[in-house]
Protein backbone atom coordinates (compact mmCIF):
# COMPACT_ATOMS: atom_id res chain seq x y z
CA UNK A 1 0.00 0.00 0.00
CA UNK A 2 2.72 2.56 0.84
CA UNK A 3 4.33 1.92 -2.26
CA UNK A 4 0.91 2.68 -4.56
CA UNK A 5 1.04 6.75 -5.82
CA UNK A 6 -0.96 8.67 -4.62
CA UNK A 7 -4.10 9.91 -6.45
CA UNK A 8 -4.96 13.18 -7.31
CA UNK A 9 -7.02 13.66 -4.42
CA UNK A 10 -4.46 12.16 -2.23
CA UNK A 11 -1.83 14.70 -3.73
CA UNK A 12 -3.49 17.40 -2.84
CA UNK A 13 -3.67 16.61 1.04
CA UNK A 14 -0.49 15.32 1.45
CA UNK A 15 2.24 15.80 -1.38
CA UNK A 16 4.62 18.13 -0.54
CA UNK A 17 4.72 18.08 3.49
CA UNK A 18 6.35 16.06 5.95
CA UNK A 19 4.90 13.11 7.47
CA UNK A 20 5.80 14.41 10.59
CA UNK A 21 5.93 18.11 11.26
CA UNK A 22 7.88 19.76 14.26
CA UNK A 23 6.43 19.36 17.43
CA UNK A 24 4.58 16.66 15.75
CA UNK A 25 1.90 19.35 14.22
CA UNK A 26 -0.43 17.70 11.43
CA UNK A 27 -0.35 20.64 9.78
CA UNK A 28 2.81 22.15 8.33
CA UNK A 29 4.40 24.92 10.58
CA UNK A 30 4.07 28.73 9.47
CA UNK A 31 8.18 29.43 9.92
CA UNK A 32 7.32 32.76 10.42
CA UNK A 33 10.75 34.51 10.06
CA UNK A 34 12.82 36.48 7.91
CA UNK A 35 16.34 35.35 9.12
CA UNK A 36 17.57 31.63 9.33
CA UNK A 37 20.67 31.65 12.00
CA UNK A 38 23.80 29.73 12.05
CA UNK A 39 24.82 27.54 15.06
CA UNK A 40 28.51 28.53 14.50
CA UNK A 41 31.13 29.43 11.58
CA UNK A 42 31.22 25.66 10.56
CA UNK A 43 27.64 26.02 9.55
CA UNK A 44 28.44 28.97 7.70
CA UNK A 45 30.82 27.07 5.90
CA UNK A 46 28.67 23.76 5.16
CA UNK A 47 26.42 25.95 4.08
CA UNK A 48 28.24 28.35 1.56
CA UNK A 49 29.99 24.70 0.19
CA UNK A 50 26.50 23.22 -0.77
CA UNK A 51 27.13 20.21 2.18
CA UNK A 52 24.13 21.98 4.44
CA UNK A 53 20.94 22.49 2.30
CA UNK A 54 19.32 24.86 4.46
CA UNK A 55 17.91 28.52 4.64
CA UNK A 56 19.72 31.47 4.89
CA UNK A 57 17.20 34.34 4.82
CA UNK A 58 13.35 34.88 3.72
CA UNK A 59 13.66 36.76 0.59
CA UNK A 60 15.72 33.08 -1.10
CA UNK A 61 12.99 30.45 0.62
CA UNK A 62 11.07 29.33 3.63
CA UNK A 63 10.36 25.95 4.83
CA UNK A 64 6.51 26.43 4.60
CA UNK A 65 7.13 28.18 0.83
CA UNK A 66 8.99 25.20 -0.07
CA UNK A 67 6.21 22.53 1.04
CA UNK A 68 3.58 24.47 -0.90
CA UNK A 69 6.04 24.38 -4.31
CA UNK A 70 5.88 20.65 -3.61
CA UNK A 71 2.19 20.29 -3.04
CA UNK A 72 1.82 22.63 -6.56
CA UNK A 73 4.63 20.51 -8.52
CA UNK A 74 3.20 16.93 -7.47
CA UNK A 75 -0.24 18.13 -8.94
CA UNK A 76 1.10 19.82 -11.95
CA UNK A 77 3.25 16.57 -12.43
CA UNK A 78 6.43 19.20 -12.62
CA UNK A 79 9.89 18.54 -11.38
CA UNK A 80 10.42 21.69 -9.54
CA UNK A 81 8.16 25.19 -8.69
CA UNK A 82 8.59 28.75 -7.38
CA UNK A 83 5.76 30.71 -5.91
CA UNK A 84 5.67 34.40 -6.32
CA UNK A 85 3.58 37.28 -4.43
CA UNK A 86 0.98 37.15 -7.56
CA UNK A 87 0.06 35.75 -10.62
CA UNK A 88 1.58 38.75 -12.76
CA UNK A 89 4.58 39.12 -10.81
CA UNK A 90 5.30 34.95 -11.60
CA UNK A 91 4.88 36.05 -15.45
CA UNK A 92 7.10 39.62 -15.38
CA UNK A 93 9.50 37.74 -13.23
CA UNK A 94 9.74 34.83 -15.83
CA UNK A 95 9.68 36.80 -18.73
CA UNK A 96 12.33 38.58 -17.59
CA UNK A 97 14.78 36.20 -16.12
CA UNK A 98 14.36 34.14 -19.66
CA UNK A 99 14.75 36.91 -22.29
CA UNK A 100 17.33 39.16 -23.34
CA UNK A 101 17.70 42.43 -25.52
CA UNK A 102 17.03 41.37 -29.09
CA UNK A 103 14.85 38.37 -28.64
CA UNK A 104 11.40 38.35 -29.45
CA UNK A 105 8.13 37.20 -27.75
CA UNK A 106 4.70 35.75 -29.54
CA UNK A 107 1.86 35.86 -27.51
CA UNK A 108 -1.90 35.75 -28.70
CA UNK A 109 -4.39 38.50 -28.43
CA UNK A 110 -6.82 37.43 -26.20
CA UNK A 111 -4.43 37.20 -23.36
CA UNK A 112 -5.49 38.79 -20.36
CA UNK A 113 -5.13 42.52 -20.40
CA UNK A 114 -2.09 43.15 -17.87
CA UNK A 115 0.01 40.79 -19.78
CA UNK A 116 -0.78 42.22 -23.01
CA UNK A 117 0.23 45.57 -21.40
CA UNK A 118 3.77 44.39 -20.03
CA UNK A 119 4.36 42.85 -23.28
CA UNK A 120 3.49 45.96 -25.51
CA UNK A 121 4.90 48.68 -22.64
CA UNK A 122 7.61 47.17 -20.57
CA UNK A 123 9.36 44.78 -22.52
CA UNK A 124 10.35 47.10 -25.25
CA UNK A 125 11.78 49.01 -22.92
CA UNK A 126 14.32 46.28 -22.45
CA UNK A 127 14.61 45.93 -26.01
CA UNK A 128 12.70 42.76 -26.80
CA UNK A 129 9.48 42.70 -29.17
CA UNK A 130 6.42 41.02 -29.01
CA UNK A 131 4.03 39.82 -31.96
CA UNK A 132 0.71 39.74 -30.87
CA UNK A 133 -1.41 37.29 -32.95
CA UNK A 134 -4.99 36.07 -32.95
CA UNK A 135 -5.98 33.45 -30.78
CA UNK A 136 -8.10 31.49 -33.77
CA UNK A 137 -4.68 31.89 -36.33
CA UNK A 138 -2.37 29.34 -36.12
CA UNK A 139 -0.95 29.79 -39.08
CA UNK A 140 -0.60 33.40 -37.95
CA UNK A 141 0.75 32.16 -35.50
CA UNK A 142 3.64 29.79 -36.91
CA UNK A 143 3.95 33.07 -39.76
CA UNK A 144 5.15 35.23 -36.59
CA UNK A 145 7.99 33.13 -35.41
CA UNK A 146 11.43 34.22 -36.21
CA UNK A 147 15.17 33.24 -35.86
CA UNK A 148 15.22 35.38 -32.25
CA UNK A 149 11.82 34.54 -31.21
CA UNK A 150 12.11 32.87 -27.30
CA UNK A 151 9.26 32.56 -25.89
CA UNK A 152 5.82 31.60 -27.31
CA UNK A 153 3.37 32.91 -24.51
CA UNK A 154 -0.53 31.34 -24.33
CA UNK A 155 -3.26 31.38 -22.36
CA UNK A 156 -5.78 28.28 -22.23
CA UNK A 157 -8.22 28.51 -21.72
CA UNK A 158 -8.20 32.62 -22.20
CA UNK A 159 -10.22 35.14 -20.19
CA UNK A 160 -12.97 36.08 -20.45
CA UNK A 161 -13.73 34.28 -24.06
CA UNK A 162 -12.87 30.59 -22.89
CA UNK A 163 -10.89 29.99 -26.07
CA UNK A 164 -9.05 26.85 -25.51
CA UNK A 165 -5.54 26.61 -27.64
CA UNK A 166 -4.26 23.38 -28.79
CA UNK A 167 -1.24 22.96 -27.43
CA UNK A 168 -0.54 19.56 -28.78
CA UNK A 169 -0.08 21.98 -31.99
CA UNK A 170 1.95 24.55 -30.22
CA UNK A 171 4.39 21.96 -29.25
CA UNK A 172 4.96 20.76 -32.66
CA UNK A 173 5.22 24.26 -33.79
CA UNK A 174 8.22 24.99 -31.43
CA UNK A 175 9.21 22.17 -31.68
CA UNK A 176 13.39 21.68 -32.48
CA UNK A 177 13.07 25.41 -32.23
CA UNK A 178 14.97 27.79 -29.58
CA UNK A 179 11.83 28.55 -28.13
CA UNK A 180 10.01 28.16 -24.79
CA UNK A 181 6.68 27.50 -24.87
CA UNK A 182 4.34 28.89 -21.78
CA UNK A 183 0.85 28.55 -20.73
CA UNK A 184 -0.98 30.41 -18.45
CA UNK A 185 -3.23 27.72 -16.96
CA UNK A 186 -5.07 29.38 -14.53
CA UNK A 187 -8.52 29.02 -15.82
CA UNK A 188 -7.84 25.30 -16.65
CA UNK A 189 -6.05 24.13 -13.28
CA UNK A 190 -4.09 21.05 -12.82
CA UNK A 191 -6.82 19.27 -12.02
CA UNK A 192 -8.83 20.02 -15.48
CA UNK A 193 -5.85 19.71 -17.81
CA UNK A 194 -1.69 18.72 -17.63
CA UNK A 195 0.38 21.20 -20.08
CA UNK A 196 3.41 19.55 -19.20
CA UNK A 197 2.12 16.19 -20.48
CA UNK A 198 0.77 18.11 -23.76
CA UNK A 199 4.36 19.48 -24.51
CA UNK A 200 4.27 22.87 -23.02
CA UNK A 201 7.90 23.69 -20.93
CA UNK A 202 7.04 25.81 -18.50
CA UNK A 203 3.20 26.56 -16.91
CA UNK A 204 2.21 29.21 -15.07
CA UNK A 205 -1.10 29.68 -12.59
CA UNK A 206 -2.55 32.95 -10.71
CA UNK A 207 -2.94 30.44 -7.64
CA UNK A 208 -5.09 33.69 -6.15
CA UNK A 209 -7.85 32.10 -8.33
CA UNK A 210 -8.76 27.92 -7.93
CA UNK A 211 -5.27 26.33 -6.08
CA UNK A 212 -5.71 29.18 -3.21
CA UNK A 213 -9.84 29.22 -3.67
CA UNK A 214 -11.16 30.75 -1.16
CA UNK A 215 -10.40 35.03 -2.09
CA UNK A 216 -8.12 35.48 0.67
CA UNK A 217 -4.96 35.58 -0.46
CA UNK A 218 -2.72 36.26 -3.76
CA UNK A 219 0.29 33.97 -5.16
CA UNK A 220 1.56 32.79 -8.45
CA UNK A 221 3.69 29.90 -9.48
CA UNK A 222 5.60 28.83 -12.17
CA UNK A 223 5.76 25.09 -12.95
CA UNK A 224 8.51 23.08 -15.21
CA UNK A 225 11.74 21.34 -15.60
CA UNK A 226 14.35 22.33 -13.19
CA UNK A 227 16.77 23.85 -15.49
CA UNK A 228 14.29 26.51 -15.94
CA UNK A 229 13.15 27.12 -12.42
CA UNK A 230 16.59 27.29 -11.22
CA UNK A 231 17.56 29.95 -13.62
CA UNK A 232 14.33 31.66 -12.94
CA UNK A 233 14.95 31.51 -9.25
CA UNK A 234 18.25 32.88 -9.47
CA UNK A 235 16.47 35.98 -10.94
CA UNK A 236 13.74 35.71 -8.53
CA UNK A 237 16.66 36.87 -5.62
CA UNK A 238 17.20 40.19 -7.27
CA UNK A 239 13.42 40.86 -7.87
CA UNK A 240 12.15 39.92 -4.44
CA UNK A 241 8.46 39.18 -5.22
CA UNK A 242 8.55 36.80 -2.56
CA UNK A 243 5.32 34.88 -1.03
CA UNK A 244 5.45 35.12 2.83
CA UNK A 245 5.06 31.78 4.85
CA UNK A 246 1.66 32.95 6.22
CA UNK A 247 0.19 33.11 2.68
CA UNK A 248 2.07 29.79 2.03
CA UNK A 249 0.26 27.85 4.86
CA UNK A 250 -3.06 29.34 3.55
CA UNK A 251 -2.47 28.63 -0.16
CA UNK A 252 -1.31 24.52 0.84
CA UNK A 253 -4.45 24.55 3.49
CA UNK A 254 -6.63 25.91 -0.02
CA UNK A 255 -4.64 22.89 -1.59
CA UNK A 256 -6.17 20.06 0.58
CA UNK A 257 -9.30 20.32 -0.67
CA UNK A 258 -8.96 21.12 -3.98
CA UNK A 259 -9.93 18.11 -5.88
CA UNK A 260 -12.85 18.21 -3.74
CA UNK A 261 -13.57 21.58 -4.66
CA UNK A 262 -12.70 21.33 -8.54
CA UNK A 263 -15.53 18.31 -8.99
CA UNK A 264 -17.68 20.78 -7.32
CA UNK A 265 -16.68 23.92 -9.56
CA UNK A 266 -16.93 21.46 -12.77
CA UNK A 267 -20.26 20.40 -11.72
CA UNK A 268 -21.95 24.33 -11.33
CA UNK A 269 -20.19 25.77 -13.97
CA UNK A 270 -21.62 23.40 -16.59
CA UNK A 271 -25.42 23.55 -15.20
CA UNK A 272 -25.48 27.10 -14.81
CA UNK A 273 -23.72 27.19 -18.87
CA UNK A 274 -26.55 24.76 -19.77
CA UNK A 275 -29.20 26.70 -17.90
CA UNK A 276 -27.94 30.19 -19.47
CA UNK A 277 -28.05 28.62 -22.91
CA UNK A 278 -31.81 27.94 -22.56
CA UNK A 279 -33.10 31.31 -21.03
CA UNK A 280 -34.93 33.36 -23.50
CA UNK A 281 -32.46 36.74 -22.53
CA UNK A 282 -29.42 35.53 -22.84
CA UNK A 283 -27.80 36.33 -26.45
CA UNK A 284 -25.08 33.99 -26.00
CA UNK A 285 -22.78 31.68 -23.60
CA UNK A 286 -19.30 30.88 -23.78
CA UNK A 287 -18.44 28.03 -21.93
CA UNK A 288 -15.99 25.38 -23.11
CA UNK A 289 -18.39 21.67 -22.05
CA UNK A 290 -21.15 23.46 -24.24
CA UNK A 291 -21.29 21.90 -28.02
CA UNK A 292 -22.03 25.21 -29.11
CA UNK A 293 -18.65 26.67 -28.06
CA UNK A 294 -16.16 27.01 -30.87
CA UNK A 295 -13.41 24.49 -29.26
CA UNK A 296 -15.61 21.96 -28.02
CA UNK A 297 -14.41 19.54 -29.59
CA UNK A 298 -10.64 20.03 -28.44
CA UNK A 299 -11.48 21.22 -24.77
CA UNK A 300 -13.55 17.44 -24.61
CA UNK A 301 -10.29 15.50 -26.21
CA UNK A 302 -7.80 17.48 -23.72
CA UNK A 303 -9.49 18.51 -20.73
CA UNK A 304 -10.65 16.70 -17.54
CA UNK A 305 -13.40 19.36 -16.73
CA UNK A 306 -14.29 22.85 -17.83
CA UNK A 307 -14.49 24.73 -14.44
CA UNK A 308 -16.70 27.53 -12.98
CA UNK A 309 -16.31 30.30 -15.23
CA UNK A 310 -19.24 30.62 -17.57
CA UNK A 311 -19.41 34.20 -19.90
CA UNK A 312 -22.30 35.66 -21.39
CA UNK A 313 -23.99 38.41 -23.65
CA UNK A 314 -27.20 39.60 -21.97
CA UNK A 315 -30.32 40.37 -23.70
CA UNK A 316 -29.74 44.22 -23.27
CA UNK A 317 -27.79 47.56 -23.64
CA UNK A 318 -24.94 48.45 -21.39
CA UNK A 319 -27.32 50.41 -19.10
CA UNK A 320 -29.63 47.00 -19.12
CA UNK A 321 -26.41 44.83 -18.37
CA UNK A 322 -25.70 47.18 -15.51
CA UNK A 323 -29.79 47.25 -13.74
CA UNK A 324 -29.29 43.36 -14.30
CA UNK A 325 -26.12 43.07 -11.69
CA UNK A 326 -28.31 45.44 -9.70
CA UNK A 327 -31.01 43.22 -9.78
CA UNK A 328 -28.97 40.10 -7.82
CA UNK A 329 -29.86 39.64 -4.55
CA UNK A 330 -27.05 36.88 -3.35
CA UNK A 331 -24.33 36.92 -6.04
CA UNK A 332 -21.77 39.37 -5.27
CA UNK A 333 -19.81 41.59 -7.92
CA UNK A 334 -16.47 41.35 -8.16
CA UNK A 335 -13.45 40.75 -10.67
CA UNK A 336 -11.92 37.89 -9.57
CA UNK A 337 -12.91 34.31 -10.00
CA UNK A 338 -12.10 30.49 -8.58
CA UNK A 339 -13.31 30.80 -5.01
CA UNK A 340 -15.83 29.13 -3.18
CA UNK A 341 -17.92 31.97 -3.23
CA UNK A 342 -20.02 32.82 -6.82
CA UNK A 343 -18.44 36.03 -8.17
CA UNK A 344 -19.93 38.24 -11.10
CA UNK A 345 -18.67 40.76 -13.20
CA UNK A 346 -18.88 43.14 -15.99
CA UNK A 347 -15.63 43.69 -17.84
CA UNK A 348 -16.81 47.13 -19.86
CA UNK A 349 -17.47 48.81 -16.46
CA UNK A 350 -14.92 46.93 -13.86
CA UNK A 351 -11.72 45.64 -15.74
CA UNK A 352 -11.83 48.24 -18.60
CA UNK A 353 -13.71 50.97 -17.54
CA UNK A 354 -10.75 53.39 -18.38
CA UNK A 355 -11.18 52.51 -21.99
CA UNK A 356 -13.79 54.21 -24.66
CA UNK A 357 -16.10 51.88 -26.20
CA UNK A 358 -14.52 51.80 -29.48
CA UNK A 359 -11.19 50.45 -27.38
CA UNK A 360 -13.67 48.23 -25.71
CA UNK A 361 -15.28 46.67 -28.38
CA UNK A 362 -11.88 46.26 -30.42
CA UNK A 363 -10.53 44.05 -27.84
CA UNK A 364 -13.63 41.98 -27.95
CA UNK A 365 -15.42 43.65 -24.67
CA UNK A 366 -19.07 44.07 -25.33
CA UNK A 367 -21.29 46.59 -23.28
CA UNK A 368 -23.36 43.41 -22.28
CA UNK A 369 -20.73 40.64 -21.22
CA UNK A 370 -20.91 39.28 -18.34
CA UNK A 371 -18.51 36.85 -16.79
CA UNK A 372 -19.67 34.34 -14.20
CA UNK A 373 -17.52 32.59 -11.39
CA UNK A 374 -19.34 30.13 -9.82
CA UNK A 375 -18.73 29.43 -5.95
CA UNK A 376 -19.45 26.01 -4.47
CA UNK A 377 -23.13 26.17 -3.11
CA UNK A 378 -26.00 24.52 -4.57
CA UNK A 379 -26.28 25.15 -8.03
CA UNK A 380 -30.36 25.84 -8.11
CA UNK A 381 -29.72 28.32 -5.46
CA UNK A 382 -27.45 30.77 -7.85
CA UNK A 383 -29.53 29.87 -10.88
CA UNK A 384 -32.51 31.12 -8.62
CA UNK A 385 -30.92 34.53 -7.50
CA UNK A 386 -29.63 34.89 -11.61
CA UNK A 387 -33.58 33.80 -12.86
CA UNK A 388 -35.11 36.66 -10.87
CA UNK A 389 -32.63 39.30 -12.26
CA UNK A 390 -32.55 37.87 -15.57
CA UNK A 391 -36.21 38.21 -15.68
CA UNK A 392 -36.29 41.81 -15.49
CA UNK A 393 -34.00 42.08 -18.52
CA UNK A 394 -36.20 44.32 -21.62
Amino acid sequence: MDDEPLNFSELAVYAGEEHVNAYNSITTPIIQTSTFIFRNSKDIDDYVSGLNKRYEYGRYGNPTQTAAEKKLAALEGAEDALLFSSGMNAITTTFLALLRSGDHVVTTDDAYKKTLEFCKTVLPQFGVETSVVSVHDYDAMEAALRPNTRIFFSESPTNPYLNVMDLERLAQMVKGKDIILISDSTFATPYNQRPLELGVNLVIHSCTKYLGGHNDLLAGVVLGPASFIDKIREFHKTMGGVIGPFTSYMLIRGLKTFALRMQRFNENGQKIAEYLERNPHIRRVYYPGLPCHKYYDLARRTMRGFGAVVTFEVDADYAGTRAFLDRLKRLRIGPSFGGVESLITHPASISYYNCTREERESLGIKDNLIRFSAGVEEPESIIKDLEQALAGVK
